[in-house]
Protein backbone atom coordinates (compact mmCIF):
# COMPACT_ATOMS: atom_id res chain seq x y z
CA UNK A 1 0.00 0.00 0.00
CA UNK A 2 1.15 3.46 -1.30
CA UNK A 3 2.12 5.65 2.32
CA UNK A 4 0.81 9.37 1.99
CA UNK A 5 3.35 11.70 3.01
CA UNK A 6 2.14 12.34 6.71
CA UNK A 7 2.75 8.51 7.28
CA UNK A 8 5.43 8.94 5.79
CA UNK A 9 6.34 11.45 7.96
CA UNK A 10 5.05 9.43 11.08
CA UNK A 11 7.21 6.63 10.14
CA UNK A 12 10.07 8.22 9.52
CA UNK A 13 10.23 10.66 12.65
CA UNK A 14 9.89 7.25 14.69
CA UNK A 15 12.92 5.66 13.16
CA UNK A 16 14.69 8.86 13.79
CA UNK A 17 14.04 8.83 17.17
CA UNK A 18 15.22 5.42 17.31
CA UNK A 19 18.60 6.12 15.22
CA UNK A 20 19.72 9.04 16.61
CA UNK A 21 17.42 10.14 20.13
CA UNK A 22 19.99 12.22 21.57
CA UNK A 23 21.37 14.94 19.14
CA UNK A 24 24.08 17.56 20.06
CA UNK A 25 24.66 20.71 18.09
CA UNK A 26 27.98 18.88 16.18
CA UNK A 27 29.41 22.78 16.09
CA UNK A 28 31.18 23.49 19.20
CA UNK A 29 30.04 27.02 20.89
CA UNK A 30 29.69 28.63 23.87
CA UNK A 31 26.81 31.57 23.48
CA UNK A 32 24.74 32.87 20.90
CA UNK A 33 27.65 34.72 18.95
CA UNK A 34 29.98 31.73 19.11
CA UNK A 35 27.44 29.42 17.47
CA UNK A 36 26.58 32.24 14.86
CA UNK A 37 30.28 32.78 13.65
CA UNK A 38 30.56 28.73 13.50
CA UNK A 39 27.16 28.24 11.63
CA UNK A 40 28.65 31.27 9.10
CA UNK A 41 31.60 29.34 8.77
CA UNK A 42 29.95 25.75 8.10
CA UNK A 43 29.08 26.73 4.48
CA UNK A 44 30.35 24.76 1.94
CA UNK A 45 32.60 23.50 5.09
CA UNK A 46 32.76 20.26 7.37
CA UNK A 47 31.53 20.66 11.03
CA UNK A 48 34.84 18.94 11.43
CA UNK A 49 36.99 21.88 9.77
CA UNK A 50 34.71 24.38 11.34
CA UNK A 51 35.87 22.96 14.94
CA UNK A 52 39.05 23.06 14.11
CA UNK A 53 39.75 26.50 12.96
CA UNK A 54 37.39 28.06 15.86
CA UNK A 55 39.52 27.55 19.37
CA UNK A 56 41.82 29.62 17.88
CA UNK A 57 39.61 32.12 16.43
CA UNK A 58 37.27 32.57 19.58
CA UNK A 59 40.80 32.67 21.92
CA UNK A 60 41.42 36.03 20.04
CA UNK A 61 37.76 37.00 20.09
CA UNK A 62 35.01 35.27 21.64
CA UNK A 63 32.67 39.09 21.40
CA UNK A 64 31.43 41.26 18.93
CA UNK A 65 33.56 44.05 20.34
CA UNK A 66 36.60 41.72 20.41
CA UNK A 67 36.13 40.51 16.76
CA UNK A 68 35.27 43.68 15.43
CA UNK A 69 38.75 45.19 16.54
CA UNK A 70 40.42 42.15 14.59
CA UNK A 71 41.23 43.03 11.05
CA UNK A 72 39.92 40.69 8.66
CA UNK A 73 43.56 39.34 8.05
CA UNK A 74 43.47 38.90 11.49
CA UNK A 75 40.59 36.71 11.69
CA UNK A 76 41.44 35.45 7.72
CA UNK A 77 44.49 33.68 9.18
CA UNK A 78 42.72 31.68 11.64
CA UNK A 79 39.81 30.33 9.24
CA UNK A 80 41.77 30.47 6.30
CA UNK A 81 41.59 26.26 5.83
CA UNK A 82 38.09 27.37 5.97
CA UNK A 83 36.19 27.30 1.90
CA UNK A 84 35.23 30.38 1.24
CA UNK A 85 37.38 31.94 3.65
CA UNK A 86 38.31 35.59 2.39
CA UNK A 87 34.37 36.73 2.37
CA UNK A 88 33.89 34.78 5.08
CA UNK A 89 36.66 37.14 7.37
CA UNK A 90 35.21 40.08 5.83
CA UNK A 91 31.15 38.93 6.76
CA UNK A 92 32.23 38.04 10.31
CA UNK A 93 33.86 41.11 10.85
CA UNK A 94 31.44 43.14 9.24
CA UNK A 95 28.54 41.42 11.52
CA UNK A 96 30.21 42.22 14.75
CA UNK A 97 30.73 45.55 13.75
CA UNK A 98 26.85 46.07 13.41
CA UNK A 99 25.92 43.64 16.51
CA UNK A 100 28.65 46.47 18.46
CA UNK A 101 26.84 49.33 16.44
CA UNK A 102 22.99 48.74 16.55
CA UNK A 103 22.43 45.77 18.98
CA UNK A 104 24.77 46.35 22.23
CA UNK A 105 27.04 43.61 21.15
CA UNK A 106 23.67 41.25 21.55
CA UNK A 107 22.76 38.91 18.90
CA UNK A 108 19.05 39.70 17.71
CA UNK A 109 16.28 37.12 18.44
CA UNK A 110 14.19 37.73 15.35
CA UNK A 111 14.73 36.26 11.92
CA UNK A 112 14.36 39.75 10.32
CA UNK A 113 17.29 41.49 12.27
CA UNK A 114 19.17 38.16 11.99
CA UNK A 115 19.20 38.07 8.47
CA UNK A 116 20.14 41.87 8.06
CA UNK A 117 23.67 41.04 9.64
CA UNK A 118 26.15 40.77 6.40
CA UNK A 119 26.82 36.66 5.42
CA UNK A 120 23.78 35.49 7.34
CA UNK A 121 21.00 33.89 4.99
CA UNK A 122 17.84 32.23 6.03
CA UNK A 123 19.08 28.96 7.21
CA UNK A 124 21.74 30.14 9.10
CA UNK A 125 19.40 32.46 11.12
CA UNK A 126 17.07 29.23 11.40
CA UNK A 127 20.27 27.35 13.05
CA UNK A 128 20.52 30.48 15.77
CA UNK A 129 17.11 30.55 15.74
CA UNK A 130 16.89 26.92 16.88
CA UNK A 131 19.77 26.19 19.17
CA UNK A 132 20.79 29.25 20.55
CA UNK A 133 17.35 30.82 21.53
CA UNK A 134 15.29 27.44 21.57
CA UNK A 135 12.90 28.86 18.99
CA UNK A 136 10.77 26.79 16.66
CA UNK A 137 12.66 26.46 13.11
CA UNK A 138 13.90 24.08 10.81
CA UNK A 139 17.10 24.93 8.95
CA UNK A 140 17.04 23.22 5.77
CA UNK A 141 20.73 22.67 4.32
CA UNK A 142 21.50 20.71 1.00
CA UNK A 143 21.34 17.59 2.94
CA UNK A 144 18.04 18.20 4.25
CA UNK A 145 16.68 18.92 0.80
CA UNK A 146 18.14 16.21 -1.10
CA UNK A 147 17.16 13.63 1.81
CA UNK A 148 13.72 14.62 2.40
CA UNK A 149 13.23 14.78 -1.64
CA UNK A 150 14.74 11.53 -1.50
CA UNK A 151 12.08 10.30 0.79
CA UNK A 152 9.06 11.55 -0.72
CA UNK A 153 8.68 14.69 1.56
CA UNK A 154 8.84 16.84 -0.83
CA UNK A 155 8.97 17.44 -4.70
CA UNK A 156 12.74 19.11 -3.78
CA UNK A 157 12.18 22.02 -6.31
CA UNK A 158 13.82 24.58 -4.12
CA UNK A 159 15.22 24.36 -0.39
CA UNK A 160 12.33 27.19 0.44
CA UNK A 161 10.22 24.89 -0.88
CA UNK A 162 10.90 21.51 1.35
CA UNK A 163 11.22 23.98 4.35
CA UNK A 164 7.24 24.75 3.45
CA UNK A 165 6.96 20.90 3.24
CA UNK A 166 8.57 19.77 5.80
CA UNK A 167 7.36 22.39 8.33
CA UNK A 168 3.59 21.08 7.51
CA UNK A 169 4.21 17.70 7.79
CA UNK A 170 6.03 17.69 11.89
CA UNK A 171 4.85 19.45 14.92
CA UNK A 172 6.69 22.51 15.61
CA UNK A 173 8.03 21.53 18.69
CA UNK A 174 9.93 18.30 17.32
CA UNK A 175 11.60 20.74 14.07
CA UNK A 176 14.83 22.00 16.24
CA UNK A 177 15.40 18.05 17.20
CA UNK A 178 14.44 16.75 13.57
CA UNK A 179 16.64 19.08 11.71
CA UNK A 180 19.53 17.21 13.75
CA UNK A 181 18.19 13.93 13.51
CA UNK A 182 17.84 13.69 9.48
CA UNK A 183 21.81 15.62 8.86
CA UNK A 184 23.05 12.87 11.59
CA UNK A 185 21.23 10.15 9.85
CA UNK A 186 21.98 11.26 6.33
CA UNK A 187 25.74 11.21 7.45
CA UNK A 188 25.50 7.57 8.35
CA UNK A 189 23.43 5.72 6.47
CA UNK A 190 22.13 7.87 3.42
CA UNK A 191 24.95 9.37 2.00
CA UNK A 192 24.51 11.40 -1.08
CA UNK A 193 26.62 9.39 -3.47
CA UNK A 194 26.99 5.46 -4.05
CA UNK A 195 24.11 4.83 -1.86
CA UNK A 196 22.06 1.79 -1.71
CA UNK A 197 18.63 2.81 -1.41
CA UNK A 198 17.11 -0.61 -1.09
CA UNK A 199 19.38 -1.28 2.16
CA UNK A 200 18.79 1.62 3.32
CA UNK A 201 16.53 1.91 6.58
CA UNK A 202 14.25 4.76 4.87
CA UNK A 203 14.74 4.70 1.79
CA UNK A 204 13.87 1.03 1.32
CA UNK A 205 10.32 2.23 1.83
CA UNK A 206 10.02 5.49 1.53
CA UNK A 207 11.78 6.26 -2.15
CA UNK A 208 9.50 5.83 -4.91
CA UNK A 209 10.44 2.79 -7.41
CA UNK A 210 11.61 5.46 -10.07
CA UNK A 211 14.18 7.07 -7.35
CA UNK A 212 15.70 3.91 -6.72
CA UNK A 213 16.13 3.11 -10.18
CA UNK A 214 17.47 6.74 -11.41
CA UNK A 215 19.89 6.47 -8.56
CA UNK A 216 20.90 3.19 -9.05
CA UNK A 217 21.63 4.07 -12.85
CA UNK A 218 23.52 6.85 -11.79
CA UNK A 219 25.46 4.65 -9.58
CA UNK A 220 25.93 2.34 -11.89
CA UNK A 221 29.65 1.50 -12.99
CA UNK A 222 30.00 3.60 -16.24
CA UNK A 223 31.11 1.00 -19.01
CA UNK A 224 34.69 2.23 -21.27
CA UNK A 225 33.33 3.90 -24.07
CA UNK A 226 35.23 2.53 -27.01
CA UNK A 227 37.42 4.10 -29.37
CA UNK A 228 36.12 5.09 -32.46
CA UNK A 229 37.35 2.90 -35.73
CA UNK A 230 39.25 5.29 -37.25
CA UNK A 231 41.19 5.56 -34.46
CA UNK A 232 41.37 1.76 -33.61
CA UNK A 233 45.15 0.32 -35.35
CA UNK A 234 45.13 -3.21 -36.84
CA UNK A 235 47.95 -5.14 -35.20
CA UNK A 236 51.20 -5.00 -37.11
CA UNK A 237 52.91 -8.49 -38.56
CA UNK A 238 56.41 -8.39 -39.05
Amino acid sequence: MRLTRIQKAERIQTLLDTYHPEVPVPLDHSDPFTLLVAVLLSAQTTDVRVNLVTPALFEQASTPADMARLSVDEILECIRTCGLAPSKAKNIRALSELLVAEYDEEVPQTFVDLERLPGVGHKTASVVMAHAFGQPAFPVDTHIHRLAARWGLSDGSTVERTEADLKKLFAAEDWNNLHLQIIYFGREHCPARGHNLEQCPICSWAATGKRILAEKTKNAPKRPRKAPKSQQRSPRHG
